[in-house]
Protein backbone atom coordinates (compact mmCIF):
# COMPACT_ATOMS: atom_id res chain seq x y z
CA UNK A 1 0.00 0.00 0.00
CA UNK A 2 1.24 3.08 -0.58
CA UNK A 3 0.71 6.97 0.32
CA UNK A 4 1.89 10.22 -0.47
CA UNK A 5 3.99 11.90 2.40
CA UNK A 6 4.61 15.04 3.44
CA UNK A 7 8.26 15.70 5.40
CA UNK A 8 8.80 18.55 7.21
CA UNK A 9 11.73 19.86 8.61
CA UNK A 10 14.10 23.07 8.54
CA UNK A 11 17.20 20.73 8.23
CA UNK A 12 17.80 19.64 4.31
CA UNK A 13 20.02 16.92 6.18
CA UNK A 14 17.02 15.23 8.04
CA UNK A 15 14.62 15.78 4.68
CA UNK A 16 17.08 13.83 2.74
CA UNK A 17 17.74 10.90 4.39
CA UNK A 18 13.90 10.29 5.47
CA UNK A 19 13.01 11.20 2.15
CA UNK A 20 15.46 8.18 1.04
CA UNK A 21 13.74 5.72 3.41
CA UNK A 22 10.33 6.33 2.34
CA UNK A 23 11.09 6.67 -0.71
CA UNK A 24 12.82 3.16 -0.66
CA UNK A 25 9.47 1.75 0.39
CA UNK A 26 7.46 2.86 -2.72
CA UNK A 27 6.35 5.82 -0.86
CA UNK A 28 5.61 9.45 -3.02
CA UNK A 29 7.35 12.27 -0.77
CA UNK A 30 6.86 15.97 -1.16
CA UNK A 31 9.21 18.28 1.05
CA UNK A 32 9.04 21.24 2.87
CA UNK A 33 11.52 23.29 5.11
CA UNK A 34 9.44 25.40 7.25
CA UNK A 35 5.67 25.24 8.86
CA UNK A 36 4.10 27.95 6.29
CA UNK A 37 5.02 25.81 3.42
CA UNK A 38 3.21 22.62 4.91
CA UNK A 39 -0.05 24.53 5.43
CA UNK A 40 0.05 25.56 1.90
CA UNK A 41 0.96 21.81 0.56
CA UNK A 42 -1.83 20.27 3.15
CA UNK A 43 -4.41 22.76 1.58
CA UNK A 44 -3.43 22.76 -2.10
CA UNK A 45 -2.47 19.25 -2.54
CA UNK A 46 -3.53 15.90 -1.92
CA UNK A 47 -1.12 14.51 1.02
CA UNK A 48 -1.79 10.99 3.17
CA UNK A 49 0.14 11.40 5.79
CA UNK A 50 2.29 14.49 7.17
CA UNK A 51 5.63 13.74 9.23
CA UNK A 52 6.15 17.17 11.17
CA UNK A 53 9.16 18.06 13.27
CA UNK A 54 8.71 20.20 16.36
CA UNK A 55 11.51 22.44 16.57
CA UNK A 56 11.33 24.90 13.69
CA UNK A 57 11.67 28.43 13.84
CA UNK A 58 9.09 30.87 13.36
CA UNK A 59 6.03 28.16 13.35
CA UNK A 60 6.85 24.78 15.75
CA UNK A 61 5.18 21.52 15.05
CA UNK A 62 2.85 22.26 17.97
CA UNK A 63 1.69 25.31 15.82
CA UNK A 64 1.17 23.90 12.52
CA UNK A 65 -0.68 20.55 13.84
CA UNK A 66 -3.21 22.80 15.67
CA UNK A 67 -3.85 24.99 12.58
CA UNK A 68 -3.95 21.48 10.56
CA UNK A 69 -6.69 19.89 12.79
CA UNK A 70 -8.98 23.41 12.55
CA UNK A 71 -9.29 23.35 8.92
CA UNK A 72 -12.06 21.48 8.16
CA UNK A 73 -10.07 20.58 4.79
CA UNK A 74 -6.85 18.94 6.77
CA UNK A 75 -8.53 18.03 9.84
CA UNK A 76 -8.84 14.56 8.72
CA UNK A 77 -5.21 14.47 7.56
CA UNK A 78 -2.88 11.77 9.96
CA UNK A 79 0.25 13.73 11.35
CA UNK A 80 3.14 11.92 13.22
CA UNK A 81 5.42 14.81 15.14
CA UNK A 82 8.95 13.84 15.35
CA UNK A 83 11.43 15.42 17.79
CA UNK A 84 13.83 14.88 19.79
CA UNK A 85 12.13 15.82 22.86
CA UNK A 86 10.96 12.61 24.49
CA UNK A 87 9.38 13.35 27.94
CA UNK A 88 5.77 12.68 28.65
CA UNK A 89 4.96 16.50 28.85
CA UNK A 90 6.53 16.70 25.03
CA UNK A 91 4.04 13.64 23.50
CA UNK A 92 1.16 14.88 25.68
CA UNK A 93 1.51 18.79 24.29
CA UNK A 94 1.41 16.84 20.53
CA UNK A 95 -0.94 14.68 21.42
CA UNK A 96 -3.19 18.24 22.31
CA UNK A 97 -2.25 19.70 19.56
CA UNK A 98 -4.03 17.06 17.66
CA UNK A 99 -1.20 15.04 16.20
CA UNK A 100 -2.05 11.28 15.48
CA UNK A 101 1.60 10.11 17.22
CA UNK A 102 4.78 10.30 18.15
CA UNK A 103 8.07 9.82 17.23
CA UNK A 104 11.58 10.30 18.65
CA UNK A 105 14.84 10.85 17.25
CA UNK A 106 16.65 8.67 15.59
CA UNK A 107 13.74 7.72 14.45
CA UNK A 108 14.25 3.98 13.80
CA UNK A 109 12.63 1.96 11.15
CA UNK A 110 10.32 -0.73 13.01
CA UNK A 111 8.35 2.25 14.34
CA UNK A 112 8.49 4.40 11.75
CA UNK A 113 6.96 1.90 8.81
CA UNK A 114 4.43 0.39 11.57
CA UNK A 115 2.98 3.80 12.46
CA UNK A 116 3.10 5.06 8.37
CA UNK A 117 1.45 2.32 7.65
CA UNK A 118 -1.03 2.26 10.20
CA UNK A 119 -2.40 5.39 9.93
CA UNK A 120 -2.34 5.60 5.91
CA UNK A 121 -4.47 2.27 6.31
CA UNK A 122 -7.08 4.46 8.64
CA UNK A 123 -6.95 7.48 6.18
CA UNK A 124 -8.04 4.89 3.68
CA UNK A 125 -11.37 4.27 5.43
CA UNK A 126 -11.68 8.08 6.18
CA UNK A 127 -11.33 8.88 2.86
CA UNK A 128 -14.11 6.65 1.54
CA UNK A 129 -16.08 7.61 4.62
CA UNK A 130 -15.76 11.45 3.32
CA UNK A 131 -15.90 10.77 -0.71
CA UNK A 132 -19.37 8.82 0.02
CA UNK A 133 -20.12 11.67 2.09
CA UNK A 134 -19.00 14.38 -0.08
CA UNK A 135 -22.70 14.64 -2.60
CA UNK A 136 -24.29 14.54 0.74
CA UNK A 137 -22.64 17.40 2.17
CA UNK A 138 -23.39 19.19 -1.17
CA UNK A 139 -26.98 18.45 -1.14
CA UNK A 140 -27.89 19.10 2.80
CA UNK A 141 -26.66 22.05 3.98
CA UNK A 142 -27.49 21.74 7.44
CA UNK A 143 -25.47 19.55 10.05
CA UNK A 144 -26.50 18.12 12.99
CA UNK A 145 -23.87 18.92 15.41
CA UNK A 146 -26.06 17.76 18.49
CA UNK A 147 -26.06 19.45 22.31
CA UNK A 148 -22.59 19.65 23.05
CA UNK A 149 -23.05 17.30 25.30
CA UNK A 150 -19.88 14.19 25.31
CA UNK A 151 -21.64 10.71 26.75
CA UNK A 152 -18.94 9.05 28.79
CA UNK A 153 -17.60 6.31 26.37
CA UNK A 154 -16.70 2.83 27.71
CA UNK A 155 -13.32 1.17 27.25
CA UNK A 156 -13.14 -2.51 27.88
CA UNK A 157 -9.55 -3.46 29.16
CA UNK A 158 -8.07 -7.19 29.15
CA UNK A 159 -5.09 -7.27 31.09
CA UNK A 160 -3.83 -9.59 33.75
CA UNK A 161 -1.90 -7.70 36.34
CA UNK A 162 -4.60 -6.96 38.99
CA UNK A 163 -2.63 -3.42 40.50
CA UNK A 164 -2.00 -2.23 37.05
CA UNK A 165 -5.84 -2.74 36.25
CA UNK A 166 -6.42 -0.89 39.14
CA UNK A 167 -4.19 2.49 38.55
CA UNK A 168 -5.87 2.26 34.88
CA UNK A 169 -9.13 2.53 36.19
CA UNK A 170 -8.06 5.25 38.91
CA UNK A 171 -6.05 7.36 35.73
CA UNK A 172 -9.32 7.14 33.55
CA UNK A 173 -12.10 8.11 36.07
CA UNK A 174 -14.10 10.83 34.85
CA UNK A 175 -12.96 10.10 31.62
CA UNK A 176 -13.93 6.81 30.09
CA UNK A 177 -15.72 4.13 31.88
CA UNK A 178 -13.41 1.05 32.23
CA UNK A 179 -14.66 -2.10 32.14
CA UNK A 180 -11.95 -4.72 33.33
CA UNK A 181 -12.41 -8.05 31.28
CA UNK A 182 -11.72 -11.43 32.90
CA UNK A 183 -11.12 -13.59 29.76
CA UNK A 184 -10.53 -13.03 26.14
CA UNK A 185 -14.57 -14.11 25.27
CA UNK A 186 -15.88 -11.47 27.20
CA UNK A 187 -13.75 -8.68 25.76
CA UNK A 188 -14.47 -9.67 22.23
CA UNK A 189 -18.61 -10.14 23.30
CA UNK A 190 -18.39 -6.59 24.22
CA UNK A 191 -17.04 -5.25 21.58
CA UNK A 192 -19.45 -7.02 19.33
CA UNK A 193 -22.06 -6.53 21.01
CA UNK A 194 -21.58 -2.53 21.63
CA UNK A 195 -20.85 -2.93 25.08
CA UNK A 196 -17.48 -1.02 24.50
CA UNK A 197 -16.74 1.94 22.57
CA UNK A 198 -13.35 1.78 22.45
CA UNK A 199 -10.45 -1.33 23.51
CA UNK A 200 -7.36 -1.95 25.64
CA UNK A 201 -5.18 -5.00 25.17
CA UNK A 202 -2.06 -5.73 27.11
CA UNK A 203 0.31 -7.14 25.10
CA UNK A 204 2.03 -8.79 28.19
CA UNK A 205 -0.97 -10.93 28.69
CA UNK A 206 0.22 -15.01 28.91
CA UNK A 207 -3.51 -16.60 29.29
CA UNK A 208 -4.19 -15.78 25.35
CA UNK A 209 -2.13 -14.44 22.81
CA UNK A 210 -2.74 -10.65 22.49
CA UNK A 211 -1.77 -10.02 18.83
CA UNK A 212 -4.60 -13.08 18.15
CA UNK A 213 -7.04 -10.80 20.11
CA UNK A 214 -6.17 -7.67 17.99
CA UNK A 215 -6.40 -9.77 14.94
CA UNK A 216 -9.74 -11.15 15.93
CA UNK A 217 -11.36 -8.05 16.61
CA UNK A 218 -10.18 -6.34 13.68
CA UNK A 219 -11.20 -9.52 11.22
CA UNK A 220 -14.78 -9.59 13.07
CA UNK A 221 -17.24 -7.47 11.27
CA UNK A 222 -18.92 -6.32 14.21
CA UNK A 223 -15.84 -4.75 16.11
CA UNK A 224 -13.61 -3.58 12.62
CA UNK A 225 -14.39 -0.38 12.91
CA UNK A 226 -14.01 -0.06 16.96
CA UNK A 227 -10.90 1.57 18.29
CA UNK A 228 -8.05 -0.81 19.82
CA UNK A 229 -4.97 0.35 21.70
CA UNK A 230 -2.50 -1.63 22.75
CA UNK A 231 -0.19 -1.62 25.98
CA UNK A 232 3.59 -2.43 24.97
CA UNK A 233 6.65 -3.07 27.10
CA UNK A 234 8.94 0.02 27.59
CA UNK A 235 11.46 -0.32 24.18
CA UNK A 236 9.20 -2.93 22.53
CA UNK A 237 8.52 -1.95 19.11
CA UNK A 238 8.64 -4.98 17.40
CA UNK A 239 5.64 -6.38 19.36
CA UNK A 240 4.26 -3.15 18.97
CA UNK A 241 4.28 -2.58 15.60
CA UNK A 242 2.99 -6.37 15.02
CA UNK A 243 0.05 -4.97 17.04
CA UNK A 244 -0.69 -2.20 14.59
CA UNK A 245 0.15 -4.25 11.72
CA UNK A 246 -2.81 -6.51 13.00
CA UNK A 247 -5.00 -3.58 12.94
CA UNK A 248 -4.61 -1.62 16.41
CA UNK A 249 -4.83 1.60 16.06
CA UNK A 250 -2.31 3.00 18.62
CA UNK A 251 -0.58 1.46 21.52
CA UNK A 252 1.43 3.17 24.92
CA UNK A 253 4.41 2.22 26.21
CA UNK A 254 5.10 1.15 29.37
CA UNK A 255 5.78 2.93 32.02
CA UNK A 256 1.90 3.89 31.29
CA UNK A 257 1.54 8.03 31.96
CA UNK A 258 -1.80 8.90 32.67
CA UNK A 259 -1.87 12.18 31.00
CA UNK A 260 -0.44 10.76 27.78
CA UNK A 261 -3.16 7.39 27.92
CA UNK A 262 -5.87 9.72 28.17
CA UNK A 263 -4.60 11.87 25.66
CA UNK A 264 -4.21 9.04 23.20
CA UNK A 265 -7.94 7.16 23.93
CA UNK A 266 -9.59 10.69 23.63
CA UNK A 267 -8.02 10.65 20.12
CA UNK A 268 -8.96 7.67 18.94
CA UNK A 269 -12.56 8.40 20.65
CA UNK A 270 -12.33 11.78 18.31
CA UNK A 271 -11.58 9.99 15.06
CA UNK A 272 -14.46 7.41 15.87
CA UNK A 273 -17.16 10.17 16.37
CA UNK A 274 -15.81 11.57 13.09
CA UNK A 275 -16.17 8.51 11.20
CA UNK A 276 -19.61 7.89 12.92
CA UNK A 277 -20.59 11.60 11.95
CA UNK A 278 -19.85 10.66 8.11
CA UNK A 279 -21.50 7.34 8.65
CA UNK A 280 -24.82 9.19 9.54
CA UNK A 281 -24.64 11.75 7.39
CA UNK A 282 -24.31 9.22 4.14
CA UNK A 283 -27.06 6.97 5.40
CA UNK A 284 -29.57 10.47 6.22
CA UNK A 285 -29.32 12.02 3.18
CA UNK A 286 -29.27 9.02 0.95
CA UNK A 287 -32.51 8.19 2.76
CA UNK A 288 -34.14 11.69 2.76
CA UNK A 289 -32.91 13.29 -0.54
CA UNK A 290 -31.27 10.78 -2.74
CA UNK A 291 -33.11 7.78 -3.35
CA UNK A 292 -36.65 6.97 -5.71
CA UNK A 293 -38.78 5.83 -3.38
CA UNK A 294 -40.19 3.19 -6.40
CA UNK A 295 -36.92 1.71 -7.56
CA UNK A 296 -34.58 2.09 -5.10
CA UNK A 297 -32.05 3.73 -7.01
CA UNK A 298 -30.82 7.36 -7.07
CA UNK A 299 -32.49 10.37 -8.15
CA UNK A 300 -31.73 13.05 -10.48
CA UNK A 301 -30.23 15.23 -8.10
CA UNK A 302 -27.74 12.87 -6.66
CA UNK A 303 -26.60 12.41 -10.42
CA UNK A 304 -26.34 16.03 -11.25
CA UNK A 305 -24.31 16.58 -8.29
CA UNK A 306 -22.24 13.64 -8.85
CA UNK A 307 -21.57 14.46 -12.45
CA UNK A 308 -20.30 17.89 -11.57
CA UNK A 309 -17.66 16.24 -9.45
CA UNK A 310 -16.72 13.36 -12.56
CA UNK A 311 -16.11 16.10 -14.80
CA UNK A 312 -14.17 18.54 -12.47
CA UNK A 313 -12.27 15.44 -11.71
CA UNK A 314 -11.67 14.00 -15.12
CA UNK A 315 -10.44 17.59 -16.14
CA UNK A 316 -7.85 17.40 -13.35
CA UNK A 317 -6.62 13.62 -14.13
CA UNK A 318 -7.59 13.10 -17.40
CA UNK A 319 -9.52 10.25 -16.83
CA UNK A 320 -11.93 8.76 -19.20
CA UNK A 321 -16.36 8.55 -18.51
CA UNK A 322 -19.37 8.71 -20.57
CA UNK A 323 -22.71 9.35 -19.83
CA UNK A 324 -26.23 6.76 -20.62
CA UNK A 325 -29.33 7.51 -20.70
CA UNK A 326 -31.97 4.90 -21.23
CA UNK A 327 -36.00 5.52 -22.05
CA UNK A 328 -38.07 2.40 -21.93
CA UNK A 329 -39.70 1.84 -25.46
CA UNK A 330 -43.58 2.54 -25.30
CA UNK A 331 -43.58 2.82 -21.28
CA UNK A 332 -47.37 4.35 -22.23
CA UNK A 333 -48.55 1.40 -23.81
CA UNK A 334 -47.87 -0.43 -20.43
CA UNK A 335 -49.73 1.87 -18.26
CA UNK A 336 -52.45 2.54 -20.21
CA UNK A 337 -53.04 -1.23 -21.09
CA UNK A 338 -52.19 -2.74 -17.98
CA UNK A 339 -52.66 0.03 -15.30
CA UNK A 340 -49.97 2.07 -13.46
CA UNK A 341 -49.77 -0.46 -11.05
CA UNK A 342 -47.99 -2.60 -14.04
CA UNK A 343 -46.05 0.34 -14.72
CA UNK A 344 -44.19 0.30 -11.27
CA UNK A 345 -43.76 -2.90 -11.66
CA UNK A 346 -42.06 -2.95 -14.98
CA UNK A 347 -39.65 0.15 -13.40
CA UNK A 348 -38.82 -1.82 -10.53
CA UNK A 349 -37.67 -4.73 -12.82
CA UNK A 350 -35.72 -2.77 -15.03
CA UNK A 351 -33.99 -0.85 -12.50
CA UNK A 352 -33.00 -4.72 -10.50
CA UNK A 353 -31.86 -5.89 -14.07
CA UNK A 354 -30.11 -2.73 -14.57
CA UNK A 355 -28.02 -2.80 -11.78
CA UNK A 356 -27.09 -6.88 -12.68
CA UNK A 357 -25.31 -5.54 -15.88
CA UNK A 358 -23.57 -2.65 -14.34
CA UNK A 359 -20.05 -2.63 -12.55
CA UNK A 360 -19.37 -1.58 -8.75
CA UNK A 361 -18.22 1.64 -10.10
CA UNK A 362 -21.36 2.74 -12.37
CA UNK A 363 -23.53 4.92 -10.88
CA UNK A 364 -27.83 4.46 -12.08
CA UNK A 365 -30.13 6.85 -11.48
CA UNK A 366 -33.74 7.25 -12.39
CA UNK A 367 -34.22 10.71 -14.30
CA UNK A 368 -38.05 10.71 -13.39
CA UNK A 369 -40.91 8.30 -15.59
CA UNK A 370 -39.27 5.68 -17.84
CA UNK A 371 -36.02 7.43 -18.31
CA UNK A 372 -32.92 5.93 -16.60
CA UNK A 373 -29.50 7.82 -16.83
CA UNK A 374 -26.10 5.91 -15.57
CA UNK A 375 -22.92 7.67 -15.07
CA UNK A 376 -20.04 4.88 -16.10
CA UNK A 377 -16.23 5.88 -14.50
CA UNK A 378 -13.16 4.99 -16.61
CA UNK A 379 -15.57 3.95 -19.43
CA UNK A 380 -14.47 4.55 -22.95
CA UNK A 381 -16.49 4.46 -26.45
CA UNK A 382 -15.86 0.51 -26.46
CA UNK A 383 -16.64 0.09 -22.39
CA UNK A 384 -20.08 2.01 -22.83
CA UNK A 385 -21.09 0.59 -25.93
CA UNK A 386 -20.87 -2.92 -24.26
CA UNK A 387 -22.14 -2.20 -21.01
CA UNK A 388 -24.85 -0.27 -23.09
CA UNK A 389 -25.89 -3.25 -25.56
CA UNK A 390 -25.58 -5.56 -22.35
CA UNK A 391 -28.47 -3.65 -20.47
CA UNK A 392 -30.37 -3.47 -23.95
CA UNK A 393 -30.22 -7.70 -23.82
CA UNK A 394 -31.24 -7.65 -20.32
CA UNK A 395 -34.10 -5.97 -20.95
CA UNK A 396 -35.20 -7.38 -24.55
CA UNK A 397 -34.69 -10.99 -23.76
CA UNK A 398 -36.81 -12.07 -20.77
CA UNK A 399 -40.15 -10.89 -20.51
CA UNK A 400 -41.59 -9.42 -17.45
CA UNK A 401 -43.93 -10.11 -14.82
CA UNK A 402 -46.87 -7.88 -14.41
CA UNK A 403 -48.65 -9.83 -12.06
CA UNK A 404 -49.22 -13.10 -13.61
CA UNK A 405 -48.73 -12.05 -17.02
CA UNK A 406 -45.72 -11.40 -18.79
CA UNK A 407 -44.86 -8.72 -21.30
CA UNK A 408 -42.36 -8.26 -23.38
CA UNK A 409 -40.09 -4.82 -22.40
CA UNK A 410 -37.41 -3.15 -24.84
CA UNK A 411 -35.36 -0.30 -24.06
CA UNK A 412 -33.33 2.57 -26.00
CA UNK A 413 -30.25 4.17 -25.30
CA UNK A 414 -27.97 6.83 -26.25
CA UNK A 415 -24.28 7.90 -24.52
CA UNK A 416 -21.64 10.25 -25.15
CA UNK A 417 -18.16 9.92 -23.75
CA UNK A 418 -16.83 12.93 -22.35
CA UNK A 419 -14.93 15.33 -24.05
CA UNK A 420 -12.60 17.89 -22.49
CA UNK A 421 -12.38 20.30 -24.62
CA UNK A 422 -15.90 21.42 -25.75
CA UNK A 423 -18.04 19.33 -22.89
CA UNK A 424 -19.66 20.76 -19.43
CA UNK A 425 -21.87 18.30 -17.38
CA UNK A 426 -24.84 19.99 -19.16
CA UNK A 427 -23.54 19.58 -22.84
CA UNK A 428 -22.10 15.67 -21.89
CA UNK A 429 -25.71 15.07 -20.85
CA UNK A 430 -27.60 16.74 -24.03
CA UNK A 431 -25.45 14.56 -26.90
CA UNK A 432 -26.02 11.68 -24.37
CA UNK A 433 -29.94 12.68 -24.98
CA UNK A 434 -29.41 13.37 -28.81
CA UNK A 435 -27.72 9.84 -29.28
CA UNK A 436 -31.00 8.35 -27.22
CA UNK A 437 -33.30 10.34 -29.75
CA UNK A 438 -31.20 8.75 -32.63
CA UNK A 439 -31.41 5.36 -31.45
CA UNK A 440 -35.46 6.30 -31.11
CA UNK A 441 -35.94 7.35 -34.64
CA UNK A 442 -34.07 4.53 -35.54
CA UNK A 443 -36.33 1.79 -34.92
CA UNK A 444 -36.10 1.77 -30.85
CA UNK A 445 -34.54 -1.58 -28.49
CA UNK A 446 -30.42 -0.14 -30.15
CA UNK A 447 -28.58 1.75 -28.87
CA UNK A 448 -27.37 5.61 -30.29
CA UNK A 449 -24.02 6.93 -29.87
CA UNK A 450 -23.40 10.71 -29.68
CA UNK A 451 -21.50 10.62 -32.95
CA UNK A 452 -24.53 9.67 -34.38
CA UNK A 453 -26.90 12.71 -33.16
Amino acid sequence: MTARILLVDDIEMNLRVLEARLSAEYYDVVTAMSGADALEICRSQPIDLVLLDVMMPEMDGFEVCRQLKADPRTMYLPIVLITALDQPSDRLAGLEAGADDFLTKPVRDLPLFSRVRSLTRLKLVTDELRRRAETAINLVAEEHAGDGREVLARLAFYGEDVDETRRIQKYLKGVVQVEAVADAASLIAAAVNGAADAVLVDMAAKAVDPLRLVSQLRSNEASRLLPVLAIAEAEDDETAARALELGANDYIQRPLDRHELIARIRTQMRRKRNDERLRQSVEQTIELALSDSLTGLHNRRFFETHLATAVQRARTTGASFSVLIADIDHFKRVNDGWGHEAGDRVLKQFSARLNDCLRSSDLACRFGGEEFAILMMDADFDTAMSIADRIRRSVCDTPFDIGGEMIDVTVSEGFAVFDGARDDAANLVRRADQALYAAKRGGRNRVGTAEAA
